[in-house]
């Protein structure tokens, strides 16, 4: 499994295990739902869950012959594409604006979910 990002050199996890920078590659016996943690400085984290589904050669049955019978050796390859977004930087006029409001409804006894 290979996890490549543009632009490159974030930091990769999969299912909570840095495996390295991107363009990142690990192997992987188990399919199913994979949770992806791509991190770099200066934009935005993103997590992706994607779910892995295997190849016909590996579904049961078949997979006894594709192992055992198989002449040469089947590699299940997956790439994983991400495009980082820059992060925003909220301006400082907004972010005090903001921080007032919440000050005079707590004060006010305003109970206000989070954004």
């Amino acid at each position: 499994m290979t996890v490549r990002t543009s632009p490159p050199g974030a930091t990769v996890s999969i299912d909570n295990q840095v495996i390295g920078t991107s363009p990142a590659a690990t192997s992987f016996v188990h399919y199913g739902t994979r949770e992806f943690r791509i991190e770099k400085d200066g934009y935005r984290t993103e997590v992706i869950r994607r779910k892995i589904k295997p190849p016909w050669y590996e579904w049961p049955g078949i997979d006894f012959f594709s192992e055992t019978l198989w002449p040469g050796e089947l590699r299940d390859e997956r790439i994983i594409d991400v495009q980082l977004a820059p992060k925003e930087i909220e301006p400082a006029d907004k972010l005090m604006e903001r921080a007032d409001t919440l000050r005079n409804q707590s004060q006010a006894g305003i109970i206000t979910a989070p954004p």
